[in-house]
Parts: structure tokens; C-alpha cells; sequence
């Protein structure tokens, strides 16, 4: 009998299709890898299983960062499997080889992404002809799901797309693709040759999407850094009237906006005229004018991926990635919203009725903050057709982001706040507009004695008549403060003590106020989400925003990953809520300009690149043309980058404050290097220089003035070795071969050779930090090093009879003075968590703990069952011997040592026998506590059971909620649940 194989984007996915099947399809028998009934077999990938990669007579082995090797284009693109997860790929295609199989069913999320991963997969299985892999052959379908609830994944499988129908989002992902690498591997391919010229190894990444969102960045830094404040003064008086007292600010009627961009009406930019009208009105009598008149504010249009994620930044600090896995938490896992990944802000015009539905169930949930509201609305008759809401035009593949019939329990604390948002605007676009009275009093002051015979002040009150939509967010007319354009809080929300027609006023006080223009703000996530919807165009309007979508910096799914990725590379830094760039990013962004590639650096022209890619997914243009366009991108790019022939690339260079220590004479910042200039700023001086970016991290102009003025810097993190290790040293200047110059060179705390030039320590002028637990001696900072005083040649000791040594950087991890005092008078330090693995290069936390038994410093990690602390080693580097090796070298020294610690073989522990529960977890063979730990967590991992906002807390499904029983545990607990059930 023939079946279709349902291939979903996660194992999640899958067992939500299997439970919605089986009412309506039989039951499903499940096997290891998949699931099988009589008419289906559902399996799923886990993410990407299969990437692209250049055919092997093109494929760069040796020499690839050099320019004699670009550009890479290839004719066509070959597959290769994800290593990680090569096991599932291969698991995946031997299902959709059976010959059984005669139907493939694309269930991968709804979007380019989603389509690219099930598009990939089904070529890799099929055959390979004339050395390139050929699609499978097989017919092919979509299930398209906007919501996971099962009623509407069975509704999808009896509205499958064809083939023919996703065949232009099937080409535009793989353009996508292809664009992301032609242009990715060739761009940081020539910028990392180019840059790596005069020696060393600079990587410098670039990327179709990435670069261009930079260079918003770099260049609001840049307005920033530029920005000449201009004072300014404004008058605020205080009028007396029969029923009590309003405040108004002065403002010119006459005034017109020009060319000045800081000019305002209220603005007065001579502090003695701003003090002379201060005076002339102060105790003067006046006369006022008002106007009421009624106004409304409707409420803000449903949400898309990019608005929810700025709402979340603004509202409660997330990053887009986190509010990104909170919304596909609550799709997946929770079935409460719809499919998050979308660019859309309305709903299809038949959606009324499932609208009506999901109003109904909120005001029949347990959501009493929720629930009041929508019943409300319902007996009103709020739900019903609007253009605001329900327009098809506006909706391609993915609609609005909003809540599902299905309410949710048991979320986490981050959950509630991305639901509540999400239902809370849902409803309110339904709810009528607020009601507000605003009135405009201007209040006139004769001043005879001035050139302006009358001066105008303006008072604005804003009273709330009916709340409408703001009714869910139980907001009044004291919450509703307007802002000037400026951003400062405004008037608008103060009620004004009403004046009696004809009444005059008197000035009980008039305040002259000195404020000075501010540079633009740095981006936030938020602003930078609209800055790439945008393609940099600052648009506040929601209307006109929406229509420039379609030409914005990458898209909703992909957003967050590439803010993360630019964090990541080092090239933005978020202090708080605001993104700063590095010097790194800089020095791009200045290479870039030099070499006039327009394509890596104007936000507007990727923006037109992706507007190509939507014009391929509705048909209106070719893959093939597109791909050509980005070749031929691609081949200037490469091409600016090789014939680029002068010294330095031009750009706004720093002079630093402190003299050449050779000759005294003006250090100047050029593209590479800071330079000796002479003694005026514009010779060749006297040869000393020294790179800007050593081990690939670019100085910043402080660190460069620091190093000059005392020789040394650091310890810095964020340098990779030549094999891609990162490290953390210092830098010193000594002095060069001739004796005459200083060169810059690392210092990994190299005592040693401190000790081979036979210099004395001399701690006189120190206090010690403690008692060396190692000896009778006390400790000291020496060099890079935490030392006992009998570990070093001293005047009282010249010869060293201890080996108590600590490094001040372990692992990348700055131990500060106050940890190792903790560490010596209490045995241990705090926990620590920038440690990275040389390993794994992953980060951990540790504490740092005296083992008296070893005679060392150890790890020790977070308590396991019985409270004993898990305990690690390091190698004689991290633990401030000495450190004269690579980190890469260190990781190899490592790894022996955790082999030789390994030679004594434990014997395995004694099989139990599981519970039934655990058993229909891990299966029903007697196991050790150990492999049933193992087992538990794989499949924790493989069913997405961890909270996204707390990777600690585990989040049961029906399965393991019998082991646990709780719906939610911490993962230290999960020891002690899994004791309970084996015998």
C-alpha cells in the first residue's frame, strides 16, 4: 500500500501532526526515528539537515583567504550533511527512498526558510547524475499552517498546496541561499585578504544582510560622535486665575520650520532675550484664547514579527531573538498564537468568523485579566469587518500574529508577557477608538517694552472621554502623557482649571530654563527592528511603514539572528538597551567606503535585493536573473578589493594626545596602523608604529592612547590565534632588534622569563591579598600572576620554594583581586561564568576551589545530587604556570592530560529496571542512573522541553509529567524524580 511521508521542522511538530492524524487516520505505531499508520509515515528534521557548498573543483582547499583564489562562483551548488546532525539526515532519506513511499508532504514551518530546509533534504536523497545530486523524483506537497491547534493541522492536510503552487517561494529560498553565500564567502574572503596584507591573520566578515544593518549603526555613531550640542533657553510661567493656577511655555506664532533642524517654536537661542521677556511678562496681566475640541486614537494594528519584537524590547528589555523563541514556544508548544515568523499586519477577509471563536474562548478562559474583556466585546458586538483588520491584500503567505481558540496554562512568567501582548492588541483592534477632549489655551501678555510688543504662551490639556481599547490595558487619562517631538514628556495629559470667559490672568512666575540640543539616540533593538524594516528610512507613519516592507533589511524570521550574529562577530556591543559599535565596526565600515563597494554598505540597495526575492516568490521575476545580478555583485566586490593599489584607504583618523615614545613626536591613526608622524604631525617620523588590530581585534583610539602612555595594556579579551582560537593577553611595548623603536608583542605571563633575566619581585609597596594555602608565604599580584612570595626570587628568598601560582585570566575569565581574597580566605570563589572551554569554546560557570589534596586550584561546578560539588581541572596555563603556549597548543595539552586521567576504566554500574512510567520514556531495559539520565535529557532535547526563557526549567509533556510528576521542574531536581522510579 502506498503512503505519503510527512517530513515536519522538529520532532515537536511531528508528534502535534501525529495526535491531530490519528482521530481521522488510525492510530500510529512509533519507531525510533518516526511514526507510521497505515496511510502516513511522520518524521522530522531538527532544523537545517543539509547546507550548500561549491562543487569540489571549486571548492578552496589551501590559500582560500588570498585573492589569487577569487571569486568563487560556481555553476551550480552541491550539498553536504550538517555533522552535528548527519544520523537524522540519513534517517530521513532512507523513509523517502521506500519504495512504499509515493508522496513527500512538506510540513516544515510556513515561510522560506521552512521550504529551503524540506527542499534540500528531498534533493540530497535523490540520486546523483553527472557528479550532481538530483531531486528525488517524487510528487510533492504543502501543508501550510498558520496555527498548531489540531483542528487546523487537519484542516491543512485537506488543503495541501501543490508543488506548482510553492514553486516560487521554493526559488526564492534557494536564491536566498545562494545570494547569502556567493556574496558571504566572497566578501569576507577579499576584505579578510585585504586586510591580512601586511601579515597576521584578520578575519573580517561581511554578509548581504549583516554589513548594510551595520552600517545603520556605524553611522548613527558616527551622527553622535559629530553632534556640536547647541544651548538653547525656554520660558515657563505659571498663571494665576479665579478657579487656581496652569503653566504654559512660551512659544513664537510666527515661526516657520527652515533649514535649521534644532530650530523649534518655543526655542529662543540668546539667553538675554530669553530673560528680558522672563522679566517683561513676570506680574503682568494677560488675556487667553482656548479651544476645545474632540479627538481619537485608534488602537495600533495587529501585530507582525518585527513589531512585536520591538513592543517587547521597549516594554520589557527582550531581545529579538528571545521574543522570537517565546512567540515559536507559544506557537509550537503552546498552540496559543499563530505562526509568529510573518511580515503581515491584517488577517484574510473570511477569518470573521474563527475572530468571533477566539473571543469566545478567551471570555470562557482563566484568563481573568483577559476574559472580562472579550465578553464585553461580544455583547457589544465589537467583532465585525474592517479594513483595519481584515484585508487579503495585504496578506501573502502568513497572516497577522494573534491568539489562537486554544488559551494557555502553565506559561512562564516571559510567556505571559509575549501572550498578554499579543491578546491584549488582538482585542483592542476590535474595541472602538478613545475618546479625548484636547484643548489649546494660548495665553497673551502685552510687553510694551520690548521690540515683540505681546508674547504668546501655550497650555494643552488632554482629558480622556471614553477609554475604548485602552479599557484592556487599564490605562486613564494620568497614563496617557503625550511627548514633544523630542521625546521629553509633554502637557497634553494635564487637566488645565478652566477660565472664566473674559477673565483676565495674572503672572504669578515666569522661569527661564537652559537646555541644550541632544545628538540623535543610539539604536536599540527596537529602533533598529523599524531602522531594517525600512531599509534605513525613518518612517513613523504605520501605513507608509508597511508599504516600504517589502524593501526592508532581511526579513522577520531572520532579524534576530542577524542582530545576534553582529553582536556575536564583535562588531556591536549592547550596554543596557543600546547597541554601540566597535572599532572593528568601524574599520569596516571605513574599508568598505574606500573601497566603494555600495553594495555591502547602503542599507537601501540590499533592501532592493530583498525586494527582488519577494517579486520571485509571487513569479514576477526570475531566479535566474536575480542570481546573475548578485554574480555580477559578487565579481566587484572581489575585484574593488584586488585592485585597490594606494597605501591606506581614506578616512576620519584619530591624532592621540599622547607623543611618539620613541621621539616625542605626533602618533597618527591611519587605515592599518598607529604611526610616529614627526615632531609636525606630517613626516615620516621616526618609524615607530604598531597595528591596530593584533590577534584580529581592532584598538579603540582610548586603548591606543593607554598603551602609548604606559607601555601596556590589558589583560584584553576577544584575540584569535591563527588556527581560529580565541585568547585573552596583554600587550606590551619593548624595545625592537635595534634597540632604537618599541614593537608591540603579546604577553601571555611568561614569568619564567621574568625570573631567566634574574629580576627580584619586590611586593614593598603591596598589600597582600592572604595566607597562601600552599606554603607559610603571603599573596601578591605579580605580572600577570597571583603569586605566594616563596614562589618568586625575591631579596629574602632569592631561590623559589613554592609553586603557588594563579593567573589573572583563566579561560578568558578575569579573576579579580576581591575573587582570589575569597578564594584564600574561604576556599573558594564566587561562581564565575565567562569561562570558554578550549574544548567546545563554549562558556560555563565555575567556581574556583583550593584542592589540598592536588596542591592546585581547581574547578569546582554547581552542586549535583548529595550536594557534593563537581570538581575540574585545568592546565598548568590557566593555573598561572607558565603560559607560553598557543590556547590552541594549551586545548591539545588538555586533552592528554584528560586521556592520561582517563586510563583507569570505571566498571559500569549495575543495570534497574525503569517504572512503567520511565520506561515509556527511555524504554523498557534495565539501565544505570547514568544512561538513564542520559536518555531522560535526550529526550527532553528532542521534544523541545525546555523552557525557552529558562533553558533550566523543564517543561513536561503527558509523558514525562507522570515521571515528574509536576508540570514544570528545574533541572537539578530531575535527579532526584528519576531515583523514585528505578528499581
Amino acid at each position: 500500500m502506498s503512503k505519503s511521508l510527512v517530513i515536519a521542522e522538529k520532532p515537536s511538530v511531528a508528534q502535534d501532526i501525529v495526535r491531530a492524524l490519528t482521530p481521522v487516520a488510525g492510530a500510529f505505531s512509533k519507531h525510533d526515528e518516526y511514526f507510521e499508520n497505515e496511510r502516513y509515515i511522520v518524521t522530522s528534521a531538527v532544523g537545517h539537515l543539509v547546507e550548500i557548498q561549491a562543487p569540489e573543483e571549486f571548492d578552496v582547499k589551501r590559500g582560500k583567504w588570498s585573492f589569487a583564489n577569487l571569486p568563487v562562483i560556481p555553476p551550480h551548488f552541491d550539498l553536504k550533511p550538517v555533522e552535528k546532525t548527519k544520523s537524522r539526515l540519513n534517517a530521513v532519506t532512507k523513509l523517502a527512498r521506500r519504495p512504499d513511499v509515493t508522496e513527500l508532504i512538506n510540513a516544515c514551518d510556513a515561510g522560506r526558510e521552512g521550504e529551503l530546509i524540506f527542499r534540500l533534504i528531498e534533493q540530497y536523497a535523490g540520486p546523483v547524475k553527472g557528479g550532481k545530486r538530483q531531486p528525488l523524483g517524487k510528487p510533492v506537497k504543502r501543508l501550510w499552517l498558520q496555527s498548531m491547534t489540531p483542528q487546523a493541522i487537519r484542516e491543512g492536510f485537506e488543503n495541501l498546496r501543490s508543488d506548482a503552487q510553492m514553486r516560487g517561494l521554493a526559488d526564492a529560498a534557494r536564491s536566498r541561499s545562494e545570494a547569502d553565500w556567493l556574496v558571504g564567502i566572497n566578501g569576507t574572503r577579499a576584505m579578510t585578504a585585504f586586510n591580512s596584507r601586511d601579515g597576521g591573520f584578520f578575519l573580517t566578515t561581511v554578509g548581504r544582510v549583516q554589513t548594510p544593518t551595520l552600517s545603520l549603526v556605524v553611522e548613527r555613531e558616527e551622527q553622535i560622535r559629530k553632534f556640536v550640542s547647541r544651548d538653547y533657553w525656554e520660558i515657563h510661567a505659571d498663571f494665576a486665575v479665579q478657579a487656581g493656577q496652569y503653566s504654559g511655555r512660551w512659544f513664537d506664532p510666527a515661526f516657520k520650520k527652515g533649514e535649521d533642524e534644532h530650530a523649534r517654536a518655543e526655542r529662543i537661542w540668546e539667553e538675554q532675550h530669553a530673560r528680558a521677556i522672563a522679566q517683561a511678562v513676570l506680574h503682568q496681566s494677560g488675556t487667553v484664547q482656548e479651544q476645545a475640541k474632540p479627538t481619537t486614537q485608534a488602537s495600533p494594528l495587529l501585530f507582525d514579527l518585527t513589531s512585536l519584537q520591538r513592543e517587547a524590547n521597549g516594554k520589557f528589555g527582550f531581545s529579538a531573538k528571545t521574543t522570537l523563541a517565546l512567540a515559536q514556544a507559544l506557537y509550537e508548544r503552546h498552540k496559543a498564537l499563530t505562526y509568529p515568523r510573518t511580515d503581515s499586519r491584517y488577517l484574510p477577509q473570511d477569518y470573521l468568523n474563527v475572530a468571533q471563536d477566539t473571543f469566545r474562548a478567551l471570555s470562557h478562559s482563566r484568563l481573568g485579566h483577559l476574559a472580562p474583556h472579550a465578553a464585553h466585546a461580544l455583547e457589544r458586538g465589537y467583532i465585525k469587518p474592517s479594513k483595519r483588520i481584515f484585508d487579503d491584500s495585504k496578506v501573502s503567505d502568513h497572516f497577522a500574529i494573534i491568539p489562537t481558540t486554544q488559551p494557555p496554562s502553565g506559561l512562564s512568567d516571559a510567556e505571559q508577557k509575549i501572550y498578554d501582548l499579543v491578546t491584549r492588541r488582538f482585542m483592542a483592534v476590535f474595541y472602538p477608538s478613545a475618546e479625548y477632549l484636547v484643548t489649546t489655551r494660548i495665553t497673551t501678555i502685552p510687553t510694551p517694552s520690548l521690540p515683540t510688543p505681546v508674547q504668546h504662551f501655550k497650555s494643552e490639556g488632554k482629558v480622556l472621554v471614553k477609554p475604548g481599547w485602552l479599557a484592556i490595558y487599564g490605562k486613564d487619562a494620568d497614563s496617557e502623557i503625550a511627548t514633544d517631538k523630542d521625546g521629553k514628556a509633554g502637557d497634553k495629559g494635564k487637566s488645565l482649571v478652566p477660565v472664566q470667559p473674559g477673565e483676565t490672568v495674572q503672572t504669578d512666575a515666569a522661569e527661564v530654563k537652559a537646555l541644550k540640543t541632544r545628538p540623535p539616540a543610539r539604536y536599540s533593538e527596537a529602533t533598529l527592528l523599524g531602522a531594517m524594516e525600512s531599509a534605513g528610512k525613518q518612517v513613523e507613519d504605520e501605513e507608509l511603514r508597511a508599504a516600504m516592507q517589502e524593501k526592508g533589511l532581511g526579513t522577520p524570521a531572520t532579524r534576530a539572528a542577524i542582530i545576534e550574529g553582529l553582536l556575536n562577530e564583535k562588531y556591536m556591543l549592547r550596554e543596557g538597551r543600546e547597541l554601540i559599535p566597535t572599532p572593528k565596526a568601524f574599520q569596516l565600515m571605513t574599508l568598505l567606503r574606500g573601497l566603494q563597494v555600495q553594495e555591502l554598505s547602503r542599507p537601501e540597495l540590499t533592501g532592493d535585493w530583498e525586494y527582488k526575492l519577494n517579486l520571485i516568490e509571487k513569479g514576477k521575476l526570475s531566479r535566474e536573473a536575480f542570481m546573475a545580478d548578485i554574480a555580477a555583485m559578487t565579481e566587484r566586490i572581489v575585484r574593488k578589493a584586488k585592485e585597490y593599489d594606494r597605501d591606506t584607504i581614506p578616512g576620519d583618523y584619530a591624532t592621540l594626545a599622547t607623543p611618539c615614545p620613541c621621539c616625542g613626536g605626533v602618533v597618527k591613526e591611519n587605515y592599518r596602523r598607529y604611526a610616529c608622524a614627526g615632531q609636525d604631525g606630517a613626516s615620516e617620523g621616526c618609524g615607530f608604529s604598531f597595528t591596530k588590530s593584533p590577534g584580529g581585534r581592532t584598538f579603540s583610539v582610548e586603548e591606543a592612547e593607554q598603551l602609548v602612555r604606559q607601555r601596556r595594556i590589558g589583560p584584553l579579551e576577544g584575540f584569535r590565534s591563527k588556527a581560529g582560537w580565541p585568547f585573552t593577553a596583554e600587550l606590551t611595548l619593548v624595545p625592537a632588534e635595534d634597540g632604537k623603536l618599541l614593537k608591540l608583542e603579546f604577553d601571555f605571563g611568561d614569568d619564567k622569563r621574568q625570573e631567566g633575566d634574574g629580576e627580584l619581585a619586590d611586593f614593598s609597596g603591596q598589600q597582600p591579598l592572604g595566607k597562601s594555602p600552599a606554603d607559610e608565604g603571603m599573596v601578591y599580584e605579580w605580572g600577570n600572576s597571583y603569586v605566594s612570595e616563596l614562589a618568586v626570587p625575591t631579596a629574602q628568598n632569592p631561590k623559589p620554594t613554592s609553586t603557588f601560582k594563579v593567573a589573572k585570566v583563566i579561560l578568558q575569565q578575569p579573576i579579580e583581586p576581591e575573587q582570589m581574597r575569597k578564594l584564600l580566605a574561604e576556599g573558594q570563589t564566587d561562581v564565575l561564568d565567562k569561562f570558554i572551554s578550549n574544548r567546545t569554546r563554549r562558556p560555563f560557570k565555575a567556581r574556583l576551589v583550593w584542592d589540598a589534596q592536588a596542591g592546585k586550584v581547581n574547578f569546582a561546578f554547581e552542586p549535583r545530587e548529595g550536594g557534593k560539588p563537581a570538581r575540574g581541572r585545568f592546565g598548568a596555563a590557566a593555573a598561572g604556570k607558565t603560559a607560553t603556549k598557543t590556547p590552541a597548543k594549551a586545548a591539545s595539552k588538555t586533552t592528554v592530560k584528560a586521556a592520561a586521567a582517563k586510563k583507569t576504566a570505571r566498571k559500569p554500574a549495575a543495570g534497574k529496571k525503569p517504572s512503567a512510567a520511565l520506561a515509556a520514556v527511555i524504554g523498557e531495559a534495565p539501565v544505570a542512573r547514568t544512561e538513564a539520565m542520559k536518555k531522560l535529557w535526550d529526550y527532553i532535547k528532542a521534544n523541545n522541553l525546555q523552557d525557552p526563557s529558562n533553558k533550566r526549567t523543564i517543561v513536561a509533556d503527558d509523558k514525562l509529567r507522570a515521571v515528574l510528576g509536576a508540570d514544570r521542574v528545574g533541572m537539578f531536581e530531575l535527579a532526584g524524580k528519576l531515583g523514585a522510579h528505578l528499581q
